[in-house]
């Protein structure tokens, strides 16, 4: 893994186009060019699984992220394959976004609402898709329809009246409330009030059952699933933030400051599994970092500007040091039946973010606890590409609140290098001293590291 120490703002457009690149290469030639999820560098290199009720919504979200935010061209063949993915995702019975089983959409998982509806909120808000919002808009009203507070999904309807295959999680954290973001992006786009409603609704919940007052981690009642408990997390972030909700904001802050830290380390490496026996492993997964990265970028914005300073350490220190640059090590597998599946994989994973140790690719740890657990495996890296969609979007976010202006004036809130027609920023890790020319006119406030 290779540190990056001084890093500036092209640094953070060049992972950024780079993990768009991965986005744009993984599709399955052999399956109706589906995006893959599984991506395994070592020791056997392959891609696998077409998720086209998940992956999609991650990579949509990112791509068209990205071209908004960092003015990266992105290859509309990409977008136009994703599209089609999340729409054949929602083309069962009922609209909400489903796996094919025997080549139908009929496997229904709550946890995948984040994903399908990401995907269509990206596909409203960056081009206009009409067909996108008819979707957002009837899947909303199933949600309502299917979906109890109380007593949770009502799967046995679900079954009797769709033949729909219901797979359940355990726990409110692990499903439906993952559609918290996306409903609140939703609403920001469009002003749809329903999207509001539901969203709040389910705040209602977490904040009643799960994100408590004493701000701590129970797996009993968030799961062992992390990146559902940060996804949460800064979706509540988003949600008070759209609302100027402080109550809400400081339940997120709460959580942020004591109960995160059993997820976490201190340049924001966070592990995949919050089972306890997994505490001492050093599997992560980089869009919990990513999640984490948002939470502290809002909560920089409400005034709390220490958690910037935990954000560009987050950036420097684990999220773009993170990134799969090289692929050296990556041995291409024989394929001499020409799969897809096994096809170029070094170069089309080059650019990836996965599941990465807070020292390096592979989690050394864990191969360590299985041999002396008597379990013998070769030392395993993947890349899942679902993970490239997340970071990518986060690094968009720390683009767009690093250095910007608003009504009250020139903000200076992450020392990156920086230039635009309002101001030009030259950070101090890379020059010798801060040096701020503002080009139109307005106050200044900077961030001054502790």
């Amino acid at each position: 893994m290779t540190q990056l120490q001084d890093v500036n703002t092209t640094d953070i457009i060049d992972a950024i186009r780079l993990g768009c690149r991965t986005m744009s290469s993984i599709f399955n030639a052999d399956d109706g060019d589906l995006p893959f999820w599984r991506a395994n560098a070592r020791p056997n290199a392959f891609f696998g699984m077409c998720w086209e009720d998940h992956v999609p919504g991650r990579h949509l979200n990112a791509l068209l992220n990205a071209e908004d935010a960092a003015g990266i061209e992105i290859d509309e063949d990409a977008i136009d394959k994703h599209a089609r993915a999340a729409f054949l995702s929602f083309s069962g019975p009922l609209a909400l976004p489903m796996r094919r089983v025997g080549g139908k959409p009929i496997q229904f998982s709550p946890h995948n609402l984040r994903e399908g509806l990401h995907a269509l909120y990206a596909l409203v808000k960056y081009r206009d898709s009409k067909r996108a919002r008819q979707l957002v808009e009837a899947c909303i009203e199933v949600m309502f329809k299917y979906f109890d507070l109380l007593k949770g999904w009502d799967g046995d309807r679900l079954y009797q009246e769709y033949d729909l295959i219901f797979k359940p999680m355990p726990v409110f954290v692990q499903g439906v409330g993952r559609a918290i973001g996306p409903l609140v992006k939703y609403y920001r786009t469009t002003g749809y009030a329903r999207a509001l409603e539901l969203a709040i609704l389910l705040k209602d919940k977490a904040i009643h059952e799960v994100f408590l007052e004493d701000g701590a981690y129970d797996p009993e009642r968030f799961g062992t699933h992390v990146h559902s408990v940060t996804c949460v997390m800064s979706s509540l972030a988003q949600l008070a933030d759209l609302t100027r909700d402080s109550v809400l904001m400081n339940r997120v802050k709460l959580f942020y400051d004591h109960g995160l830290w059993k997820l976490r380390d201190t340049i924001g490496w966070s592990i995949e599994s919050g089972k306890p026996d997994n505490e001492h492993v050093d599997e992560g997964e980089a869009n919990n970092t990513g999640d984490i990265l948002e939470t502290a970028l809002i909560l920089g914005r409400w005034g709390h500007v220490e958690y910037y300073h935990d954000a560009e350490r987050i950036l420097r220190g684990h999220l773009l040091p993170s990134q799969l640059r090289d692929i050296s090590f990556i041995q291409e597998p024989d394929n001499r039946d020409g799969n897809d599946e096994l096809r170029n994989i070094a170069c089309r994973l080059r650019g990836s973010f996965g599941a990465p140790a807070p020292y390096g690719h592979e989690p050394l740890e864990l191969n360590a606890r299985l041999e002396r657990d008597g379990i013998t495996r070769l030392s395993s890296v993947s890349f899942e590409t679902d993970i490239v969609g997340g970071v990518v979007g986060s690094l968009c976010e720390a683009l767009r609140e690093g250095v910007r202006f608003d009504p009250i004036g020139h903000r200076v809130n992450l020392l990156f290098d920086f230039k635009d027609d309002n101001i030009e920023v030259a950070s101090p890790y890379t020059h010798s001293s801060l040096t701020i020319r503002v080009k139109r006119p307005g106050p200044l406030f900077v961030r001054v590291p502790p």
